[in-house]
């Protein structure tokens, strides 16, 4: 066991490099490789925890799962994704992020490959819950990248880049999986992202870096002169007793429960929104998948936006920029769910699409980054994870029941009633909206 944990054990830090043109050289080429490989390695590895959302319906369809039986394997993953992001989230501290989160990526991928050949409920459970076990160090294993080669001051701006991973992840899912489950089945939807993501892994260990001083180089605010900016705790307390001290901080449970309420509708909408359009609107995949490949395009734009927007017009303040995004995402939802012209549901999907994923780079790390200490930016994350995750989790079971519940026969044909299962969507951001406004005088901890 030692020695496999010392695989994972940080790189010594080598000789300090002293040439200043050599170090800015290095240091601007090391951070776009590392930019580009926990945005673009990301997302495309995100498509290994949203196979299941693009095969529900032909799984109900050949009898092979029943939606309350989805509900369950569906609330695995985020159960296992809830309690490894918050683990690995505190590993991800003391970690070689460079071996670390490749190895990750390479056995979701494996765990989807075999997800593809199960037909039977609790094999299916026990692997879609490890499959978030390891889809759990990927946002701690970003956030640490990021808070090691990106200073205080480009935090909003670059985490709001990294954000865009989500997005590019879920659009290569709707479209990308819709494409390979109307070619090749439901199994492709397992399988073809899982050969995919054993290449990523090998990429992602070849382009991740370690710590700067793994390279001789100065810490990232020592290089950007910013070392009155860094709002970091005292030194001769332990890396562990900091993590331990962001459970002391009121906000941190409060965005806790904004981010939990804030996931339920998100992966809602992600989880049953191809089933919703596909049995409301008679859409087929690939229409389905189209329309909700509006969420992450509009997405993109929303991470970068919320990041300058937070950064530049409302100097870092995330409160003001949670409540304009968390009104729009709530009124787009009403339209979504009501509206039965193709334009007018388009343009609402382009602004959740905008507002959601604005609230998913507050609520699900950034603001939370911006008030602990930067040791303890791994940790943050991965308590996070166990609200946003559990919550999810609970939406999924919930979801199911509920449209189970509503699920009724006219001449032999199976036919759903969504309305409460709406409702219990639209609420939730109803919450997660009032718990993130009650933090408007929040402040980054001292």
């Amino acid at each position: 066991m030692a020695s496999v944990l010392r695989i994972f054990a940080p790189g010594a830090a080598r000789p300090r490099l002293q040439d200043p043109a050599e170090i800015d050289r290095t240091y601007r080429r090391a951070r776009l490789s590392v930019l580009l490989s926990i945005t673009i390695g990301y997302g495309i590895a995100y498509t290994c925890r949203l196979g299941l959302s693009v095969v529900k319906k032909p799984l109900i369809d050949g009898g092979i799962f029943t939606a309350e039986q989805l509900g369950i394997i569906g609330s695995a993953i985020f159960y296992g994704y809830a309690l490894g992001k918050c683990i690995n989230g505190f590993l991800a501290d003391h970690a070689n992020i460079r071996v670390f989160w490749p190895t990750a990526v390479l056995v979701s991928a494996l765990l989807n490959i075999a997800m593809g050949w199960s037909t039977v409920l609790w094999i299916s459970v026990v692997l879609w819950a490890l499959n978030g076990w390891f889809q759990g160090f990927g946002a701690p294993s970003g956030v640490v990248a990021m808070t090691q080669w990106f200073s205080h001051s480009e935090r909003g701006r670059i985490y709001g880049i990294w954000s865009t991973a989500h997005s590019l992840g879920e659009g290569l899912t709707f479209v990308g999986l819709s494409a390979l489950v109307t070619w090749f089945g439901w199994r492709g939807g397992f399988i073809g992202p899982g050969v995919i993501c054993v290449f990523v892994a090998l990429i992602l260990y070849s382009t991740m870096r370690d710590r700067p001083e793994t390279l001789g180089l100065p810490p990232v605010n020592e290089w950007k002169n910013e070392r009155g900016v860094v709002l970091e705790t005292a030194r001769s307390r332990s890396t562990w007793q900091v993590q331990l001290s962001i459970l002391k901080l009121p906000a941190v449970w409060i965005l806790g429960l904004a981010c939990a309420t804030m996931t339920m509708t998100r992966y809602a909408v992600n989880s049953w929104g191809m089933l919703f359009f596909q049995e409301t609107k008679g859409y087929s995949d690939l229409q389905a998948g189209a329309l909700l490949a509006l969420n992450p395009l509009a997405g993109i734009v929303g991470c970068v936006a919320y990041g300058f927007v937070s950064d530049k017009l409302f100097h870092a303040r995330r409160p003001p920029v949670n409540l304009i995004c968390g009104l729009l995402e709530i009124g787009s939802l009403l339209v979504i769910f009501t509206a039965h012209n193709p334009l007018v549901l388009t343009a609402a999907f382009l602004v959740y699409g905008l507002s959601i994923n604005g609230l998913i780079t507050s609520l699900g790390g950034l603001f939370a980054v911006d008030i602990v200490p930067k040791r303890a930016a791994g940790a943050v994350m991965g308590f996070l994870g166990i609200f946003g995750y559990v919550g999810a989790a609970i939406q999924e079971r919930v979801s199911g029941y509920l449209i189970q519940r509503g699920t009724y026969f006219v001449d032999g044909v199976r036919h759903y009633d969504f309305s409460a299962a709406v409702t219990f969507w639209i609420g939730a951001s109803v919450v997660s909206l009032i718990l993130a406004t009650s933090l408007w005088r929040a402040r980054p901890a001292e």
